[in-house]
């Protein structure tokens, strides 16, 4: 019984209290090891620099893709996104013949019915969170949440069929979002002026149009820097 009690001791010199066990003592080499200094910062391969640095914090910000049925949505989150984009992808049926116009993409197999998610971080301070909306009218419903918290808005355009994104430009004028048009060139199709585009879709002169391909990560990256750039122009707060 002695030597129990002695070793106790030795082990421990703050006793157990109300069925506490004892905790170690400042000399215990296990505490010295278990404590990490809080002067190093934790290393992770492959992490960002901001994502170390606890002082600060990535600005987030969102933007919405919007535009009529098979216009490139889905195929812009996707060249652009840094992670696995979130797909909502359904096979079209007979049931949307009636609805769905497939003429200029007779090779569609599938739809959007919610949304599109993707990620880009553009700099050290800046993260884009990249929202597709769904192009059927049946769909329009959604967009009041998804464009909820956005900074702005793209509006993709194939000049096949201009007056597919009328409805997209239209909800943007009335809401008051940001928002500037991509026309997404297709081949084989003629390709127009910014200036032609403009001026057949009776955009006001202060919305930035682009000529782009939704499959070129790098011409997609240059859309979200001209659709930031707009953004911080009209809401500079």
């Amino acid at each position: 019984m002695d030597s129990v009690v002695s070793d106790a001791t030795a082990v421990s010199e703050t006793p157990a209290v109300a069925g506490i066990p004892a905790q170690p003592g400042a000399e215990d080499p296990l505490l010295d090891t278990a404590e990490a200094d809080p002067a190093e910062p934790d290393t992770e391969e492959g992490a960002q620099d901001w994502q170390l640095d606890h002082s600060r914090a990535p600005i987030a910000t969102k933007i919405v893709v919007a535009g009529g049925f098979g216009v490139g949505k889905t195929t812009f989150v996707r060249a652009v996104s840094e992670i696995t984009p979130l797909q909502t992808e359904a096979l079209m049926t007979r049931a949307s013949e009636d609805t769905d116009d497939l003429t200029a993409t007779p090779d569609k197999l599938t739809t959007t019915v919610a949304m599109d998610f993707g990620r880009i971080t553009l700099d050290n301070d800046l993260v884009l969170y990249v929202f597709g909306t769904p192009g059927q009218q049946r769909f329009w419903f959604m967009w009041d949440d998804l464009v909820r918290g956005a900074i702005g808005a793209i509006v993709l355009a194939d000049t096949r069929r201009l007056t597919d994104c009328f409805p997209a430009l239209d909800y943007f004028e009335s809401c008051g979002l940001p928002y500037i048009v991509a026309v997404n060139h297709f081949e084989g199709t003629e390709l127009f002026e910014a200036d032609d585009v403009r001026e057949a879709l009776t955009v006001p002169a202060h919305v930035p149009v682009v000529i782009m391909d939704a499959r070129k990560r790098y011409s997609v990256v240059e859309s979200l820097l001209a659709m930031v750039a707009h953004a911080l122009e009209a809401t500079p707060e």
